[in-house]
Parts: structure tokens; sequence; C-alpha cells
């Protein structure tokens, strides 16, 4: 058995967006829009791809399809980017028997949310994650997500986590940023921290403390997001602050400071963000619906102030 792993098993870092899955107008997969969003994301110079994450309605899969697009994604992509499959469930067997299939799909990690709804305490919690690691050697992202979970991972159970084999990161979605400080500074030298912005105290972080990252939603303003990390890197803050700008733009635009949506959810608005750049966006599935006429044209007009809506030729 492999021996235990840490941040520098993996090279995740920059922006990795969870990105969406195109279904058609009656709720089909949308297979050939996959294949072509996965090859804009590469183009646009992500860091890296989360496949069937919370952006990508994992809720709305049947399992038959959420390992069909670990399958896809892995042939596809072909290593030219890490993809990390969601392995979210309501059931520790669901979760463990997608974290099977992501390692059969050759993935490159799997990131994992606790079980919602249930609401499982903090030693419960440890024994999902550690079941997983015992059975399935890929590289974990713990997925702290408390709007979709109703739990608020404190950093005291972050580390507990830490100490278990296969976890090398988390994706850090707190509203506390007292508990995200924290974590980053007590777990920051043994986890990839995502959950960034663009905010100064972020990049001060990511510019002077080895802040790792964001696992955003969508990458619908394409190279945007991964160029704020690259200007970060590069030691061009004002290049990197004009990127940031426009990311923190359309979470204003579509999200509220808690996470909950403006006026549509969050995948729908998405998609229509693709749609209007001409990219297979497609539609949501059941519960969420497509956006209506008068959603759309906001999302119109506000991909059209960034810049991002092709001009008739």
């Amino acid at each position: 058995m492999m021996g235990a792993m840490d941040r520098s098993s993996v090279d995740w870092r920059g922006y990795i967006p969870a990105m969406v899955t195109p279904f058609t107008r009656d709720g089909e997969l949308d297979r050939d829009g996959f294949s072509e969003l996965l090859e804009w994301l590469v183009g646009e110079g992500m860091h890296g791809i989360v496949v069937a994450g919370s952006s990508g309605e994992w809720f709305s899969l049947a399992p038959d399809e959420r390992i069909d697009l670990f399958r896809m994604a892995a042939k596809h992509i072909a290593g030219r980017i890490p993809v990390i499959g969601c392995c979210n469930a309501i059931s520790p067997r669901e979760s463990l028997a997608y974290a099977r299939a992501a390692e059969e799909a050759r993935l490159d990690g799997i990131i994992v949310a606790p079980p919602p709804y249930s609401r499982p305490n903090e030693r419960e919690i440890v024994a999902f994650y550690r079941s997983i690691a015992e059975r399935v050697r890929l590289p974990l992202s713990l997925y702290n997500w408390p709007r979709g979970t109703g739990i608020d991972m404190a950093p005291e159970l972050i580390a507990q986590l830490a100490e278990i084999d296969t976890v090398v990161a988390i994706k850090n979605s707190t509203s506390s940023l007292a508990a995200f400080v924290r974590t980053f500074f007590t777990l920051g030298d043994r986890l990839r921290i995502f959950g960034f912005g663009a905010d100064e105290l972020s990049m001060t972080l990511l510019v002077h403390h080895g802040g790792d990252g964001t696992i955003g939603g969508g990458g619908a303003l394409g190279r945007d997001h991964p160029d704020y990390f690259n200007h970060l890197w590069a030691g061009d803050l004002e290049a990197a602050r004009a990127c940031g700008e426009r990311d923190r733009r359309f979470f204003e635009f579509s999200m509220n400071p808690d996470f909950s949506p403006k006026f549509a959810s969050a995948q729908a608005v998405m998609k229509a963000a693709l749609n209007v750049r001409g990219l297979p966006g497609g539609y949501p599935r059941p519960p969420y619906l497509p956006l209506d006429d008068e959603e759309h044209e906001k999302v119109v007009v506000f991909m059209t102030e960034l810049g991002l809506v092709p001009t008739p030729t």
C-alpha cells in the first residue's frame, strides 16, 4: 500500500472550475457539448477541472451518467490538466462507489463533501472520510460546503481529517473568514487550500503566504479566472486585480455574500452565461429551471458589459 500523501503529492493550484454539465432542453446529457466545453476550458488556460461537482448538478445525474462523465473527461483531457471527480452523494455507500469509479477512470483525484441532509457529527465525518481513504488511493480533497451540507467543518475537525492518508486538499467554502484563515495558517503546510477570492486579503495570502487557489463555479468568464492567478504568480498585481475584479463582478451579479442565488440558481446562470458566449452551457435539470426571459436578458446585458458576447458578423 502507498504511504501517506500530503499537499506535495499533487500539483493542484490556481483556478480549477467545477464545470457545468450540459443537458439538452429535454433533459438528456449532451455528451458532445460536454467534450466541447472540456476543450474550451483547456484552451482558456484552466489549471484543472472538477467534473460532476455542485456546478455540474451531481444531484441530478444518474449514477451511470456521472461515471460516464468521469471516463469522458479522463479520455478527452488525456493528462493535459488535472481532472478531479466529485463524489458527493446522500449515502456514504454511493460516495465510495463514485470514488472507485474515479479511480478506475484514472482521474487525478476526487473531491467529496460530508453526506448532505443527514448532518453527521464530527466522529461520523472522520469515519466517513476514512472509509473512502481505506478503499480508494486517489488523492482526496475535502469539501466544506455549509450551504449544501448543513455542516461547517471547524478548523479542529479539518486538522483531524488532514491526518487521513489520502487527504491532500480542501475546498473551504465556509462563510467564516476567521475559520478560513485559521485553517490556512495551521494546515497550509500539509493541505492545498482552495477558496481564495480576489480581495486584497486573499491576494496577500496567495502572494506572500503560499495560498493555493480556488475551485470555482463554471468558469464562464474563461481565461479571466486562471489569469488572475497567473498574474499574481508573475508579480503583476495590477493585471491580477483587473481579472479579479471581473470575477468579483460576476459573483456579485449572480450570488449573495452567503452564496445564496440572487435571482436564479447559480447553475442556470452559469449555463446561460456560457450559452450567450456561443458555448454549449445547455440547460439545467429539475429541480432547477432555465432562466425566464427577464432573467436571461440580465445575463445578456451583464456579459455584454464584460465584452464576452460575440458580435454578429
